[in-house]
């Protein structure tokens, strides 16, 4: 086999497996059934190997947590964490993770070539290095920032459903503690656990429900959230009738969210033009092109 062909080969393998892990990353995946069931268990413990050892990322991410200040290019997007679930170390150890997979490709896809006989700058491999690792060290970073993207939308769409459900219980006659309470019971949507698990803490704690909503709304980065809680503390400590104020911010929160979905459907219409645009040019280059080097 000649040499040019087995580097095209390995390039092309080595290349493969990048896009492959770039597209694994980025491309949300449905987690496994006993995975999820253990996380509950275990209200999101760090992860740990057979026989109680911690894995390898967490052991990385729970180093980088406690340097993360004295390290200027690690940094938590804690909002978007509490969102999601996930603890800092667990974040943090997959950073680490891909940035050393980064820093080491490279020099072995440069080992590989010069095994088939192509001779590689070195120069090459420690530039790509650098490069590839600040890549894969910042990608996680975008995954986690589109999912706790979708996870306020839907909490949001929540929300709106809370609204309604807590005016009902306040046109039934509850009250302010007992309208918010009863009404985070109805489903059993991550929303509404999280929302109860809140008015649990709260009760606990000896703190007003509408002070520990306002906490889970800063806490999340949702302003629905604390837009009703407002309103109901407004009822607590005044003792006036929010049923028509709850019904109409629930009517404005469904609007934005209509608004929101359609910007963004617009935009990946708009999105589609340029496939369709190259498929076109590409159909038509395939029709010409034999009659021009007829012509020519």
């Amino acid at each position: 086999m000649p040499v040019t062909l087995q580097a095209a080969l390995v390039a092309g393998a080595l290349g493969g497996l990048g896009l492959f892990l770039v597209v694994r990353e980025l491309v949300p995946s449905s987690p496994r059934l006993d995975d999820a069931l253990e996380r509950l268990r275990t209200q999101r413990t760090p992860a740990t190997a057979v026989g109680g050892r911690r894995s390898l990322q967490t052991r990385l991410g729970e180093g980088l947590v406690r340097r993360s200040d004295r390290l200027p290019l690690v940094s938590v997007p804690t909002r978007d964490l509490a969102v999601l679930r996930v603890p800092a170390g667990e974040f943090l150890g997959e950073k680490a993770l891909l940035g050393l997979i980064g820093l080491a490709f490279p020099p072995v896809a440069t080992l590989l070539f010069r095994w088939v006989g192509l001779a590689v700058p070195l120069a090459v491999p420690a530039v790509a290095s650098l490069g590839l690792a600040l890549a894969l060290f910042h990608l996680p970073d975008l995954s986690v920032r589109a999912r706790a993207a979708r996870a306020r939308d839907e909490f949001a769409r929540a929300v709106g459903a809370y609204l309604e459900l807590v005016a009902l219980e306040r046109r039934a006659g509850s009250g302010p503690t007992q309208a918010l309470t009863r009404a985070a019971t109805v489903a059993d949507a991550w929303p509404f656990v999280r929302i109860r698990q809140e008015l649990v803490r709260a009760q606990l704690a000896g703190t007003a429900p509408w002070t520990g909503l306002g906490e889970l709304a800063t806490e999340l980065g949702v302003p629905a959230l604390e837009e009703t809680a407002d309103i109901v503390r407004l009822a607590g400590e005044d003792g006036g009738s929010v049923y028509e104020a709850l019904r109409a911010r629930g009517r404005g929160l469904r609007a934005e969210l209509l608004s929101k979905e359609q910007a963004r459907a617009n935009a990946t219409t708009q999105s589609l033009g340029v496939p369709v645009a190259a498929l076109g040019l590409v159909f038509s280059l395939l029709l010409f092109t034999p009659a021009v080097l007829e012509i020519l």
